[in-house]
């Protein structure tokens, strides 16, 4: 009989079924269909060139580079930190599948934790705040701040944006009611308290931006003061478990269809660049939150976009973030451009002049390549009628030339700087390549290795070992094929993780299960079987395989066993007893090891 907090294995399966590993990977990683499988950039280690697997035919994925895989679930539990039952109802959530009340409620009452409370505190804060604004003669100051910002209603309820009251007390009854204990909510950062332990709202009197993560759960809020002496004029939530801004991007849930759609992002300075520019059809926009961008944030976008284009504010700080911004994407290996906004503009107020079709002509189509950009912003710098100031100009540029990963790329602008100052361009590229064998370890020289190299390497099996491995790979896509090995060899293979891995295949299959490798690897309770089930069900193999050739394959497994597994066995021995100078034992092994050779070559003449 079933616990009340165990889901039956059917819904399990009736939700892997109706979860294609491809679409629900594909949320977090931009895929490439290759031959069979699909490839991209691995989200579970740092890499430039894809080593991730996923294959739609098994519902498995695998990294060749950092080794991890599993099937739909544990991708989730890997990279969302889910346990098994949160990963299960995420994905019935997605699909539309019903868990049933009991299960729902027993693993809630059981798992309930201080983020679950945070997170639900930040929903119903989210509605209360939407409903200040919207229907409370306070918040209309607000929402007339909104609208002569050019924010219209239906982009106030997509973005769900709120006013916080004046009054904390009102916010804080608002939680009481809905059953929340305010020091709870101090201590997890979502109410501020005075010197006297009072909890009050700390947005009070702001319009308010929620702040969501890439499920789309508020995680926290932006806020923006909009009466004079209402200090700091912008304030965010505290930095908490759920809310780390060095993590997070504003708008990053909505905007990531589109990002993917496009193959591109557009990185803006503040939120209501962002709004703004959705409101406008700009939908792949999203911006860090008040402060610098960081390694994290660029490797995030990174997963679903090939190129990022920076769009920050066209004074001189938005200059210098955006150069900053714009290192980052280049080191986590995106092609970068920056935008170049005129008029001392910031992205907002040119699109609220020119419209978001402008924008995306004159801005957005035409910044400016990362090396361009950064030689306009360099000369600025410089007095290049003086010949020092110029060699050292060019001397910083030709730097950034070397730092870009493509030849072509670096050929291009070794070109431009020759022609622009009348240079040969052999030295330039002489110097570019100096510059690269400097800051490329000697270990890495070899250009243009192929990607398979880059790949975890492989260790060489012997004959029988590659055989085994072989014949489990078939056995776990085809139950007749397992049928005939179990007849055949049974557990008799002749590495032990083989053995462990057969026994619970065989015993799969007697259970009444249909070839499922997506399924039976949720068997699997020790990681090294697990993985290594992984990668044999990853290797390629023909779906026409002959008789004979599995034949092949069990004589290569049984030519190893008998004598031939003896005679391993005492040249281990024979290892042990000269590394202990025992002699006479070690006589008596070679003795053994010759008559048992003799015993077989007499063997094979007969």
């Amino acid at each position: 009989m079933l616990m009340a907090n165990q889901i039956p294995e059917t819904l399990i399966e009736e939700i892997r079924k109706t979860n294609d590993i491809v679409d629900v990977v594909s949320d977090y990683v931009s895929l490439k269909k290759q031959g069979r499988n699909y490839l991209g950039l691995c989200p579970f280690h740092g890499e430039k060139t894809p080593s991730f697997s996923v294959t739609q035919e098994k519902q498995i994925f695998h990294c060749f580079g950092c080794g991890k895989g599993g099937n739909v679930f544990t991708f989730l539990m890997e990279l969302e930190g889910f346990t098994f039952f949160q990963a299960v109802e995420h994905l019935a959530n997605k699909s539309g599948v019903e868990l049933p009340e009991a299960t729902v409620g027993a693993y809630n009452q059981k798992h309930s934790s201080h983020d679950q409370v945070s997170l639900n505190a930040y929903e119903w804060l989210t509605k209360f705040y939407h409903h200040v604004l919207e229907h409370t003669k306070e918040g209309q100051e607000a929402k007339k701040y909104l609208i002569d910002r050019g924010v219209n209603e239906e982009t106030i309820k997509k973005f769900q944006l709120g006013y916080a009251p004046s009054n904390s007390d009102l916010t804080i009854d608002f939680l009481h009611k809905k059953s929340f204990d305010s020091d709870e909510l101090v201590e997890s950062g979502l109410l501020g308290a005075t010197d006297k332990q009072k909890p009050y709202d700390r947005f009070r009197g702001r319009v308010l931006f929620p702040i969501r993560n890439h499920l789309g759960k508020t995680v926290g809020f932006g806020g923006r003061a909009i009466h004079e002496g209402n200090e700091p004029k912008y304030l965010n939530s505290t930095d908490s478990r759920l809310f780390q801004k060095s993590k997070l991007l504003f708008n990053f849930d909505l905007a990531r269809s589109e990002m993917k759609k496009v193959n591109q992002a557009v990185l803006f300075e503040g939120y209501m660049d962002v709004i703004t520019a959705d409101q406008h059809g700009i939908l792949n926009g999203v911006a860090s939150l008040g402060t610098s961008l960081t390694e994290h944030q660029a490797a995030l976008i990174k997963r679903y976009v090939e190129e990022v284009v920076v769009s920050y504010d066209g004074d001189q700080a938005g200059i210098e973030a955006a150069i900053k911004a714009a290192d980052l994407f280049h080191k986590v290996g995106l092609d970068v451009r920056v935008a170049t906004i005129p008029e001392n503009l910031d992205p907002d107020s040119y699109i609220q002049k020119y419209g978001g079709d402008r924008f995306k002509q004159e801005i957005i189509n035409q910044s400016a390549t990362y090396v361009s950009f950064y030689m306009q912003v360099l000369k600025r710098s410089y007095n290049l009628s003086v010949e020092a100031e110029l060699m050292n100009y060019i001397n910083a540029v030709i730097e950034k030339i070397a730092t870009l990963d493509r030849a072509v790329d670096r050929d291009h602008y070794a070109n431009e700087l020759a022609t622009n100052y009348q240079l040969s361009v052999d030295t330039i590229r002489e110097e570019i390549q100096t510059l690269r064998q400097k800051m490329t370890p000697e270990s890495q020289r070899k250009p243009n290795q192929p990607q398979r190299q880059r790949r975890k390497q492989q260790p060489l099996f012997p004959a029988y070992h590659n055989a085994e491995r072989k014949l489990i790979g078939y056995m776990l896509y085809d139950e007749a094929i397992a049928e005939r090995i179990k007849h055949r060899l049974g557990a008799s293979f002749n590495i032990e993780l083989h053995k462990v891995i057969v026994t619970h295949l065989y015993a799969f299959y007697e259970a009444g299960n249909e070839a499922n490798i997506s399924q039976f690897i949720e068997r699997m309770e020790d990681e090294q079987v697990k993985q290594l089930v992984i990668e044999l069900a990853m290797a390629p193999i023909s779906p026409d395989i002959s008789r004979q050739e599995i034949e092949d394959y069990i004589y290569l497994i049984e030519s190893e066993q008998g004598d031939k597994a003896v005679i391993k066995r005492l040249r281990t021995e024979l290892k042990t007893a000269e590394a202990n100078k025992d002699v006479d034992k070690a006589v008596q092994i070679g003795m053994e090891i010759v008559q048992i050779k003799k015993q077989m070559q007499s063997s094979q003449r007969t």
